[in-house]
């Protein structure tokens, strides 16, 4: 029945590959409506069981974290397509799977939405649980923050073995304290705090720091060209140069390697795997265009984006261009917007106020410099800025035309840095594709 279930699956993705579509849904809604308990059965299978990865930020990287880690020692399936839904880890099993049926692997490592963490629960109770983070997002599909600390308390009585918790954030430290599973920490030296403000901290709030133990701790970050942090793990210290740039990828190693040690691996072990960690889809990924370095960092939420513009200062770019979309993947709420501080990471640049460039038009440089918004809310962008006194050298929302425009702005050598929703996201990697190389 398995083998038919992966045929299935498999004849899926072959037609949408034929139709030039990167579904990771699809697939999966096939099987699982003609194989309800195929998922199930898969996972039982697994030596290492599995491990699930949810919370509001960094879901996608810390998953790519933890695989590059247990894969020294282990034979890792995970949904690194960016499917975060029930259906996405269906598709993986399929994908990791033969046309015999067989399914080469030891663990599983599943990166979940917050709610379908919850249904993923009601098909396979994980071994291994990690809570990353609880952070105001996408209020029109989530609710208000504290019914998402709800779903992941869920999740968390669901988890068989071993469950994993950010010490820095009130909020699950709270749902932590009554599991039948065995509970670990990590989190961020005292001193490091302040580049990890938790939901009540960015809107003025303050919070007492926790006093709890951490299993994996992150002690000092340098931010420049490259993330170069040191990290205790266990009872050892490494040295580690992050090839994802930015502080929030600082913390999500902290993350991933206090998970690693529920597997009895050793820190130098952990450490080499984090090394050679390449940037997730999107997250930090760099291209080149006749020598020019074009990177992309998802924005979707007030924390991530403001997290993400910390990379401006060590990338230095020549341009910058913001690409929001509401789309429903990206959210149809952009209020959000109007919570993310702008100033610090890119200068305000004007001093009067006036109506944003709608045309190519000379513009004072921005600490990112020349300033272009793309995408469905191009125009709501470019007021967004204006209202912090930034000024948009050019409003476009044809993102293919934005990018271009950006890119042959610069000389080449120089950098150019796209902040942009998911949804975007997909259509500007379409757009890299055609003209350069990864």
């Amino acid at each position: 029945m398995d083998l038919l279930a992966i045929w299935l699956g498999k004849l899926t993705l072959v037609a949408l590959r034929i139709l030039g579509r990167r579904g990771t849904a699809l697939p999966g809604l096939v099987v699982e409506k003609v194989f309800p308990r195929f998922l199930a059965r898969k996972l039982s299978a697994l030596a290492q069981g599995v491990v699930v990865i949810t919370g509001t930020n960094g879901k996608t990287t810390t998953t790519k974290m933890v695989s590059a880690i247990l894969a020294q020692q282990y034979r890792v399936l995970t949904n690194d397509t960016g499917g975060n839904f029930v259906r996405g880890t269906i598709t993986a099993v399929v994908q990791h799977s033969d046309w015999r049926g067989r399914t080469a692997a030891d663990v599983a490592v599943f990166e979940l939405d917050e709610a379908h963490a919850v249904r993923f629960c009601q098909v396979y109770q994980p071994e291994r649980l990690l809570l990353l983070n609880v952070l105001r997002d996408q209020l029109d599909r989530f609710g208000e923050i504290d019914m998402t600390a709800q779903l992941l308390a869920k999740v968390a009585a669901k988890t068989t073995q071993h469950v994993v918790v950010n010490r820095d954030d009130p909020r699950l430290t709270a749902l932590a304290t009554d599991l039948s599973a065995k509970v670990d920490y990590f989190g961020v030296a005292p001193q490091l705090r302040e580049f990890f403000p938790t939901d009540e901290e960015m809107y003025g709030g303050t919070i007492t720091l926790s006093e709890l133990p951490a299993v994996a701790e992150l002690l000092d970050l340098e931010l420049g060209v490259a993330t170069d942090l040191t990290l205790r793990i266990g009872a050892g210290t490494e040295e580690i140069t992050l090839r994802a740039e930015g502080a929030h990828n600082a913390q999500n190693a902290a993350a991933a390697a206090a998970l690693a040690l529920t597997f009895g691996l050793g820190p130098a072990v952990i450490a080499e795997g984090l090394r050679n960690v390449e940037p997730a889809f999107g997250r930090g990924q760099s291209f080149e265009i006749e020598g020019r370095r074009v990177v992309l960092q998802l924005v979707k939420n007030p924390a991530g984006f403001r997290q993400s513009l910390r990379t401006v200062d060590g990338l230095r770019p020549a341009a910058t261009v913001i690409a929001i979309n509401d789309d429903y993947a990206d959210g149809r709420d952009m209020s959000w917007l109007w919570d993310v501080e702008f100033t610090s990471a890119l200068g305000s640049t004007i001093n009067t106020p006036g109506p944003p460039r709608l045309v190519n038009a000379p513009a004072p440089p921005a600490k990112a410099g020349w300033l272009v918004t793309s995408g469905t809310r191009a125009a709501d962008m470019a007021v967004r800025l204006q209202y912090d006194e930034i000024a948009v050298g050019l409003v476009q929302p044809d993102l293919a035309v934005a990018v271009r425009e950006a890119t042959f702005h610069v000389k080449p050598s120089d950098t150019v840095v796209v902040f942009s929703t998911y949804t975007a996201m997909w259509e500007l990697h379409r757009v890299l594709e055609r003209i350069t190389a990864v």
